[in-house]
């Protein structure tokens, strides 16, 4: 999984055309260019250079680092940044599988460990090392020392079983190589680590994120970062996935690389993934989003939370030529963007690209511009572009355009076909409570939140003990209701749900049920209270006094 690490920013002016070179960004940061988006100028695009306007880093699928790292500076924990990012996919937790990842920069295996190690059934002493070869392990005193003995092994392993061992027990590569947790061999794939997934995700976070955002109020998204990491590792390798230690995986620098804040969210996080379908979910993550994720696996959504990356906004300034020599069209005619997905500033990300040349036109997709010309993301407009790219909409994403409303994706069946005949018989569906139901509205709901957060501001409306009315400014459905039952709390026709604010400020959703509420929020999920739950609920004054509901409650 190709993505930066958000830490390493480095300010660069690319101007290439004075440079005559093709453009190369480098990780890290470009200082975000001044100007507006210019849509339709009727400025000709054969010019001595192209400026490009862009947000984000990477690929901008999934969490956004520098998001998550905004949003817990806000105050979110790392259930509900996972919950944002990942909104078709649930918290879960595995048994703690040991996990196998190539070492791709390592030739050979040759190690040692202060408080010694075994290998092929027998323990070495500490002082000793050993080396790997043909499916025999030698033995010797100290590195490069005389043998000892050999016996058939391919795996050295700690001198003790188990995860997060002591510093003494962790084997160390010869001439400074590196320590690692866990076992060390040789397989079809040359030099390879196999260890407990969460000493695993020890080595990652801090190569993938930033340590240092523990002491600025980061600590959840280190947190939401372990959680990613050990989810995509175990569903790579769960697939037939090959993980190595690069970015075409995860960057992992085993023990060597670790750092004492990282390891705390590690260790707070033990075992803990995403999951959908039951199994680990490929939580793919990037840098930094721009401002709106690009969808895919997972729902597309706003990223408020990347306002704080310093790849938030960037400028690239490309030579014609260039762009000509990258797609191989002959002489530069034009550039533009024909398609884009329609979300965020400029139109969102570049969904198909044209490079008309004196020899050839060329379509490509966003993605592709990214990578020949070396961007650092797929989210770019052509500053003074004559034309308007055509929208197309996302394959994945609840407010895609042209897609009809706000709330039309929302299907809200499996849950009011469970509670519409009153309190449902949940042995009869294999339930034993309402969260297997509930939970598929969690994420739904949460992008709706934030995609609607314009309409949040314009008709938020507090829920009264007797409920919202039908005339409420905050309804985006027609609510039909039995205005002399308040003893039975909401009774009447299943509406769709309408935005609501508690007495702490916390914005959410309340739907009405037949004989009750759900009531949602981003901390607390879809919860439903029904029947005398509800009038209790709303006797001790509802959402303005005790808040969301926290948990399921039928009567």
């Amino acid at each position: 999984m190709p993505k930066t690490r958000p830490g390493r920013a480095k300010k660069r002016n690319l101007t290439f055309a004075a440079l005559g070179m093709t453009p190369i960004l480098v990780a890290g940061g470009i200082l975000a260019g001044g100007g507006q988006w210019i849509e339709d100028a009727g400025i000709s695009l054969r010019a001595n250079s192209i400026t490009l306007l862009g947000h984000g880093h990477g690929h901008g699928r999934g969490m956004g680092q520098w998001g998550a790292y905004g949003y817990a500076k806000k105050g979110w924990n790392a259930d509900r940044i996972l919950r944002h990012y990942y909104g078709n996919t649930t918290a879960g937790k595995v048994d703690n599988p040991d996990i196998t990842v190539s070492l791709s920069e390592k030739s050979s295996v040759n190690v040692r460990a202060d408080a010694g190690a075994k290998v092929g059934g027998v323990t070495v002493a500490p002082g000793q090392a050993v080396r790997l070869s043909g499916g025999s392990a030698t033995i010797t005193q100290g590195c490069g020392g005389a043998t000892v003995r050999t016996v058939p092994a391919q795996w050295v392993d700690p001198i003790t079983p188990g995860p997060n061992r002591p510093a003494n027990e962790l084997l160390t590569f010869c001439g400074g190589g590196g320590k690692y947790r866990g076992s060390l061999g040789l397989n079809a794939d040359g030099v390879a680590n196999k260890l407990h997934v969460d000493d695993y995700v020890k080595g990652v976070i801090p190569k993938e994120s930033v340590p240092g955002w523990a002491d600025t109020g980061g600590f959840e998204a280190l947190k939401a970062q372990a959680v990613a990491a050990r989810s995509y590792v175990l569903a790579g390798l769960a697939s037939g996935r090959k993980m190595n230690n690069t970015q075409q995986s995860q960057v992992y620098h085993g023990a060597s690389g670790e750092d004492p804040r990282t390891n705390r969210a590690a260790d707070a996080t033990a075992g803990q993934v995403r999951l959908r379908g039951g199994k680990p979910a490929l939580t793919e993550f990037s840098a930094s989003t721009g401002g709106y994720t690009a969808g895919g696996d997972f729902p597309a959504v706003v990223d408020e939370g990347d306002t704080v990356s310093p790849n938030h906004n960037w400028t690239a300034t490309v030579s014609p030529s260039s762009i000509a020599s990258a797609f191989g069209v002959g002489g530069f005619r034009s550039f533009e963007v024909i398609e884009a997905n329609g979300l965020g500033t400029g139109h969102g990300r570049t969904v198909k690209a044209r490079i008309v040349g004196t020899a050839r036109t060329v379509e490509a997709t966003g993605d592709q511009v990214r990578q020949k010309l070396q961007l650092k993301s797929d989210w770019f407009q052509v500053k003074d572009q004559k034309s308007l790219p055509k929208i197309v909409k996302p394959p994945v994403g609840p407010n895609a355009p042209g897609g009809g409303g706000l709330l039309d994706f929302l299907d809200l069946s499996p849950l009011t076909s469970l509670l519409s005949g009153g309190a449902p018989d949940l042995s009869a569906l294999g339930l034993s409570d309402l969260s297997a139901v509930t939970g598929q509205l969690t994420p739904i709901i949460e992008q709706m939140i934030a995609l609607g957060t314009g309409a949040l501001a314009a008709k938020q409306v507090d829920l009264d003990p007797t409920g919202p009315s039908a005339n409420s400014q905050g309804s985006l459905g027609t609510v039909s209701r039995d205005k002399s039952d308040n003893s039975q709390g909401s009774t009447g026709t299943v509406a769709k749900p309408e935005l609501v604010t508690d007495g702490k400020g916390v914005h959410g959703l309340v739907q009405v049920i037949e004989n009750g509420l759900v009531y949602y929020s981003p901390d607390t999920g879809a919860k439903a209270l029904l029947g005398q739950a509800l009038t209790d609920f709303l006797a001790a004054g509802g959402l303005a006094v005790l808040g969301f509901p926290t948990e399921d409650r039928l009567g």
